[in-house]
C-alpha cells in the first residue's frame, strides 16, 4: 500500500508543479551531487578523484512526471580515474569546485546526496561524510535531503546527521541499483508533495560485522532471508524506508562496520524495525560464506581443466576492480600462463578478463589481427605481489585507434581500446581492468570458451547466466579475501570476523537527529 501511495502521488506532483511559466516558479529546486567511487586501501596506488557533470537518470527526463515534479539543479559526480586511495589535493579540489557550482545555482527546497559510501581519501576519515556536511554549510538545515547508496558503502553518523531521508541497494550484485537510487527520490518528492517534511525519527544501528560482498551475497543465504526482512519493516505503520549496509571490508576508518538504518514518523515501529534487522544481522553472522566454493588458484585451475562442464568460471577475487581492487596485479596471470595444459593451442580454451597494458595493444595495432605481438601488461604501479608479466603471441582482434573525442573521458577510452592476445589456448584480454570487457564484435564468444577467469568476486549477472560451473579463487590483490591478514590501524575493535570470540555486543538504537536540530536551529 505505501509503495503505491508513493507513486500514486506522482501525477499529484504533476498538478503541483506544472509545466507553465508560473507553475515553474512553484517547484521545488532541488541540487543533485555524489561521489561514486570505491577504493581499497590496502594498495600502493594513489588517484585523483574527478568532478564530471552529472547527467540525470533517466526517470528525471523532461518528459517524466518525475522530471516535471521539480527543476532539477545537477552539480558534480567525484569518480575516480584509476585505483587506491584518492589524493587530499584533489578531493579538495573536487569539493571546492562542487561547492562553486551548487552556490551558483541556490536556492534550493531540498537535496540529493548521489553517493556510494566507499571512497577512502588520504588523510580524511570520512570523505562522503565531509562533503556532505560542506554541502550543508551552503545550502542550510532547512533544506530537505535524500541519501541513496550503495550497500557496500559506510552510513557514518555523519552521513546519517546530514540525511534527513536515506536508502540503500537490497540486492547484491546490485541489479536494484537504479530502483534504489530512484526510491530514494521518490520518497523525496512525498515528503516534499504531502507537506510532511523531515521524518520525526531516524534510528542508526552499529553492527561490528565486517565483511566482503563476496561474503554476503543477497542470491545466497543467509543474506537473502536477512535483505528480504528489510521490504517488511518498510511496510511497518510509520516506517518510511529501512536498510542494511554490509560495509566496505577494505576500508579503514572508525565508521567501516556494518549499520543498519530505519527513519519514518513512529518512533516506536522506526525503534523496533531498526533493532529486528541489527539483531537478526548480527545473529547470522556465522552463516555467511562465500557464494560458490572458494579454494587456492591452483585448486581451482585443477577443477576447471577436469571438468566437462563449459563454460566454468573461476574468479579472481584477489584484485577485482569492481570492488576496489586495482584491476593491474599480475599475480594470477603469472600462475596461469606457466600451467602446462595451457602451453598449446590444443590445450582447453581459457579467457582471461582482463589486464592493462597500453603498449602492447599499440604493438598489436601495429601488428595486426593474425600478426605477433609482444610486450609488458599489468603491474605498472600495483607491483606489491608480482612485477609486470611479458605477454608475447598472436593478436586475435585489437580495437580500431581510439577517438580523440574520448580523450577527456578516460573510462571509455580505457574500455574501448583493447587487444586479445592469444598464447597457447589463452586468450589475454588487454588493455583494461574491466571484468566485463566489451567482446562483442571481437571474434571471442565466452559462452564457447572451457575457461573464462575473470577479475570478479560474486559474479555479476552477465556472467551468473552463463557459467555452467563456478569457483572462486583467492588470489592475493588489494581486495584479498583473507581479511585477519589485512594491516587494519583504525577500524572499530572487536569486530566479527576479525575477533570470531568477541561477545555480543548491545546493539544500541541511536537516534540520530536532523541537521536543523544539531545546529539548535
Amino acid at each position: 500500500m505505501k509503495r503505491i501511495f508513493l507513486f500514486l502521488t506522482l501525477p499529484l506532483l504533476v498538478l503541483l508543479f506544472g509545466h507553465d511559466a508560473a507553475a515553474q516558479q512553484k517547484s521545488p529546486r532541488i541540487g543533485i551531487a555524489g561521489i561514486q567511487i570505491e577504493n581499497s586501501v590496502f594498495m600502493p596506488n594513489r588517484q585523483p578523484i574527478v568532478g564530471v557533470p552529472l547527467t540525470l537518470p533517466d526517470y528525471l527526463s523532461p518528459d517524466s512526471a518525475m522530471g516535471q515534479a521539480a527543476t532539477w539543479l545537477p552539480a558534480l559526480m567525484g569518480r575516480g580515474g584509476g585505483r587506491g586511495p584518492v589524493t587530499k589535493e584533489s578531493y579538495d579540489a573536487f569539493v571546492d569546485q562542487t561547492i562553486e557550482i551548487i552556490k551558483a545555482n541556490m536556492p534550493y527546497d531540498a537535496f540529493w546526496y548521489y553517493m556510494h559510501g566507499a571512497c577512502s581519501v588520504d588523510g580524511v576519515e570520512d570523505p562522503e561524510g565531509y562533503f556532505m556536511e560542506k554541502i550543508r554549510g551552503v545550502i542550510g538545515n532547512d533544506v530537505l535531503t535524500t541519501t541513496t547508496m550503495d550497500l557496500h558503502g559506510n552510513p557514518s553518523l555523519k552521513v546519517a546527521l546530514y540525511s534527513d531521508l536515506i536508502t540503500t541497494f537490497r540486492h547484491a550484485p546490485h541489479d536494484d541499483w537504479r530502483e534504489s537510487h530512484r526510491r530514494g527520490v521518490v520518497n523525496l518528492l512525498d515528503r516534499i508533495a504531502s507537506g510532511k517534511g523531515r521524518p520525526a525519527y531516524k534510528a542508526w544501528v552499529a553492527v561490528p560485522v565486517l565483511l566482503s560482498g563476496e561474503w554476503t551475497s543477497t542470491r545466497a543465504e543467509p543474506a537473502k532471508s536477512l535483505y528480504a526482512m528489510v521490504p517488511e519493516v518498510e511496510a511497518m505503520p510509520g516506517v518510511t524506508d529501512a536498510g542494511i549496509w554490509i560495509g566496505y571490508v577494505w576500508g579503514d576508518d572508525p565508521r567501516n562496520q556494518g549499520v543498519v538504518m530505519v527513519y519514518g514518523d513512529d518512533k516506536a515501529n522506526v525503534e523496533a524495525g531498526a533493532k529486528k534487522l541489527a539483531q537478526k544481522f548480527w545473529d547470522v553472522r556465522k552463516q555467511f560464506s562465500l557464494e560458490a566454493p572458494g579454494y587456492d588458484l591452483e585448486k581451482c585451475i585443477d577443477l576447471a581443466v577436469a571438468s566437462k562442464k563449459k563454460p566454468f568460471f573461476i574468479s579472481d577475487m584477489g584484485d577485482n576492480p569492481g570492488g576496489g581492487g586495482s584491476g593491474e596485479v599480475t599475480w594470477t596471470l603469472a600462475r596461469v600462463l606457466k600451467r602446462p595444459e595451457f602451453q598449446s593451442t590444443k590445450g582447453k580454451s581459457l579467457l582471461y578478463c582482463s589486464i592493462p597494458g597500453s603498449e602492447l595493444v599499440e604493438a598489436a595495432r601495429k601488428a595486426g589481427v593474425g600478426g605477433q605481438a609482444e610486450g609488458y601488461v599489468g603491474a605498472m604501479t600495483d607491483n606489491s605481489y608480482e612485477p609486470p608479466v611479458w605477454l608475447s603471441g598472436t593478436v586475435v582482434y585489437v580495437s580500431p585507434a581510439p577517438d580523440p573525442a574520448q580523450a577527456s573521458d578516460p573510462q571509455s577510452g580505457r574500455r574501448s581500446n583493447i587487444a586479445i592476445i592469444k598464447t597457447g589456448s589463452i586468450y589475454v584480454v588487454v588493455g583494461t581492468s574491466s571484468p566485463t570487457p566489451p567482446l562483442d564484435g571481437t571474434g571471442v564468444d565466452p559462452s564457447k570458451m572451457d575457461i573464462v577467469m575473470v577479475k570478479q568476486g560474486y559474479l555479476v549477472n552477465q556472467w551468473y547466466n552463463m557459467q555452467a560451473d563456478w569457483v572462486m579463487a583467492l588470489t592475493r590483490g588489494g581486495v584479498d579475501q583473507d581479511f585477519k591478514s589485512l594491516p587494519y590501524k583504525h577500524i572499530i575493535r572487536p569486530m566479527y570476523p576479525l575477533d570470531p570470540d568477541m561477545p555480543d555486543p548491545e546493539l544500541n538504537v541511536i537516534f540520530v537527529p536532523s541537521a536543523k536540530h544539531m545546529f539548535g536551529r
